[in-house]
């Protein structure tokens, strides 16, 4: 078992290479340069890596890219372990990253709340106090009774 810093320093070499193989390297036109390559995670064995990435497009190059970087997993995994000079090659693995997806639908849920907000503003800008202002009982100056007088 590999201690977590190899590991690591494996993970960024890894993501480092695929990105310049795919940017210089690979004559695909399915991976032009609108796939990012975002994260790489490696086993603790260092036996197997994910590489996520991103495509800039609609589903169509997403899908693409996808079948582009099957295709080229040889290749930039032959890379790889030119670069690396591990005993094994960890065998790569590719997954689209869903953080871009994720962070736009948080982004609406967060415009939803503000029109929401924004309405209620307007609704509650004359609005008045059902009751008092202040719904606490205060005692009147005239209800103190004087409890030595009897």
């Amino acid at each position: 078992m590999a201690d977590n810093a190899r590991a690591k320093r494996l993970a960024d070499l890894i993501r480092e290479v695929v990105a310049q193989k795919l940017q210089r390297g690979i004559k695909d036109p399915r991976l032009g340069s609108h796939v990012t390559i975002t994260d790489t995670r490696v086993t603790g064995d260092l036996r197997e890596a994910t590489v996520f990435y991103t495509v800039y497009g609609d589903d169509e190059e997403r899908a693409a890219a996808a079948a582009g970087l099957e295709s080229a997993k040889g290749i930039l995994r032959s890379e790889v372990g030119r670069a690396a000079g591990v005993k094994f090659t960890p065998t790569l693995t590719f997954v689209m990253d869903a953080l871009p997806d994720t962070a736009r639908a948080i982004e609406d849920l967060l415009d939803k709340a503000r029109q929401s907000d924004e309405k209620v503003r307007e609704a509650s800008a004359g609005a008045k106090y059902a009751g008092d202002a202040d719904p606490y009982r205060k005692p009147d100056e005239d209800d103190e009774t004087d409890d030595t007088a009897e």
